[in-house]
């Protein structure tokens, strides 16, 4: 099978398996050494270092299994993930074609990994790079961009395609903007799912002997699935079967497009967006199937597999984890499963592995004496969440659909984006602010109007949120002055309570 230029074109050949030290001749870099020793590769880039990563089976989570459940470790790769190489692939066609010129700066938007990646090879190979990513990327990967002497742009993450400050168009802009600059464009670009297919799929079919029959990848950019998938479809004879994972709220399965907590992995839609444009790099015709993950499976997926296989994994890992242990229920003791986990947890400490910040959001009730759970009234959370009135209703509008869906007066009400189908209860990210029925009256009353105005231009400020796990002490602090604040079960708006009744349950002030 014929496969678009390697890497190896560009003096990115692996170190091979030698006895004794030898001197192994490279063209063009006739002083350089590639040593292998029994102690492992002597590597003159830290270019050459990425790929290779190893496979590990899983033990005890997989236990009860009788196949055989492998995970491919892509946080040995020199910036910490899979990522490392695509980058590595852009970058060497950019210089290739001529796109990419000595004293040039590299320009993405992500999500943070190709970032670290990009910033790695551009720090070796003597490039600036300016990397755009969304807020809720973790302060930890932005530490590390910076670390590594990247420029970070944050913007806002939920804003639509069109929208200047989105990720997409605030690289594009930088892009043609700044002297020398190119875009790396890792969701268009040819080379990325090519990375996969020239070193992921083969090194996992060698790896595994050509026994893997399952392979399971979280769908990003698709590039990762796509080009692994495509090797092991081509090798196979079509034989193993490609499992891609999604969030439940991704438009990649079918979901309404709304926020999920875990990084790096689905297709986000923001209702404004005119076309849901899929990225060039995702093929998928590639995939066998489709398999969706709760934030929540995720979350305590990773937390397990750190305690119980010593493996400290990311969001997008422990999701692909928790669907591969689905997967394999069915599978028999001839069948081998293998999971590429994208990165490490090391990432993600101040969130995924963080009980205050888990509880807080609603993935975490154990561990608490009195959890805001215990001031709620049975079946409260039950219910398809709070009252939600569309941000593009009139206040008229409003006020009628708050009526008919049976609003008391000083009840609080949800408003929200208005996504088409969204479902119930809301992300916390689609939720725009709040108000109440007694409050849209009497702005009614005193400025007549105000009712052919859009809810959004009135509505107050969001309410602050608390975990249904979470101490009431803390929710109690959390509030500050406001007068209720919302429940998160599962980072999703599920129910609110009020500050008198925080007050009423809360530990009482010693005093000094």
């Amino acid at each position: 099978m014929t496969h678009p230029t390697s890497p190896n074109s560009f003096h990115h050949r692996k170190a091979r398996t030698v006895s004794t030290l030898e001197r192994l001749p490279i063209p063009g870099t006739a002083d350089d050494l590639r040593l292998e020793t029994p102690g492992g590769p002597v590597h003159e880039s830290v270019l050459d270092a990425v790929g290779s990563s190893p496979l590990v089976r899983l033990r005890r989570t997989a236990a009860h299994l009788s196949a055989a459940v492998y995970v491919k470790l892509e946080q040995n790769n020199p910036g910490g993930s899979v990522k490392d190489r695509a980058a590595l692939w852009m970058v060497r066609r950019a210089e290739a074609d001529g796109s990419l010129r000595p004293g040039g700066t590299i320009v993405e938007g992500t999500s943070g990994n190709t970032g670290v990646g990009l910033a790695v090879v551009g720090a070796q190979l003597g490039y600036s790079v300016v990397v755009v990513v969304p807020d809720k990327t973790s302060r930890e990967k932005i530490a590390v961009l910076r670390a590594y002497g990247a420029e970070v742009v944050v913007v806002p993450g939920g804003v639509p395609r069109h929208d200047p400050r989105h990720v997409h168009a605030t690289a594009v802009r930088l892009a043609e903007e700044i002297p020398g600059g190119w875009l790396a464009n890792q969701y268009d670009n040819p080379a990325n799912p090519a990375a996969h297919r020239e070193t992921t799929g083969p090194e996992i079919w060698a790896q595994t002997g050509g026994r893997i029959t399952t392979f399971v990848a979280g769908i990003g950019t698709g590039g990762t699935v796509s080009g692994t998938g495509e090797h092991l479809k081509a090798v196979s004879g079509g034989r193993v079967r490609v499992v891609g994972v999604d969030p439940q709220s991704s438009t990649y399965s079918g979901g309404d497009g709304s926020p999920w907590a875990v990084e790096s992995i689905g297709h986000y839609l923001h209702p404004d967006t005119v076309e849901d444009v899929w990225p060039e790099s995702y093929h998928p015709e590639v995939l066998d199937e489709i398999v969706t993950f709760s934030d929540r499976d995720a979350l305590l997926t990773g937390r397990r597999l750190a305690r119980e296989e010593g493996l400290l994994v990311g969001g997008s890992a422990a999701a692909a984890v928790s669907v591969a242990l689905r997967e394999a229920e069915g599978l028999g003791p001839q069948d081998v499963v293998v999971v590429l986990l994208p990165d490490s947890g090391r990432s993600y400490l101040s969130k995924n592995f963080d009980d205050d910040w888990l509880r807080g959001s609603g993935f975490l009730e154990e561990g608490v004496e009195h959890p805001v759970r215990a001031l709620l009234p049975d079946g409260a959370l039950d219910a398809p969440g709070p009252i939600a009135l569309r941000a593009d209703l009139t206040v008229r509008e409003a006020i009628e659909q708050a009526l008919a869906e049976g609003a008391l007066g000083r009840t609080p009400l949800a408003v929200v984006l208005p996504r088409q189908g969204a479902s119930r209860p809301h992300a916390l990210g689609d939720v725009l602010g709040a108000t109440t029925l007694a409050g849209l009256r009497g702005l009614v009353r005193d400025h007549p109007e105000v009712a052919g105005v859009a809810l959004r231009e009135v509505a107050d400020p969001p309410l602050p949120q608390v975990g249904v796990g979470q101490d009431v002490d803390e929710a109690w602090q959390a509030l500050g002055a406001a007068p209720a604040a919302w429940v998160l079960v599962d980072g999703r708006v599920a129910g609110w309570v009020r500050r008198a009744r925080l007050e009423q349950f809360r530990t009482p002030e010693v005093p000094a």
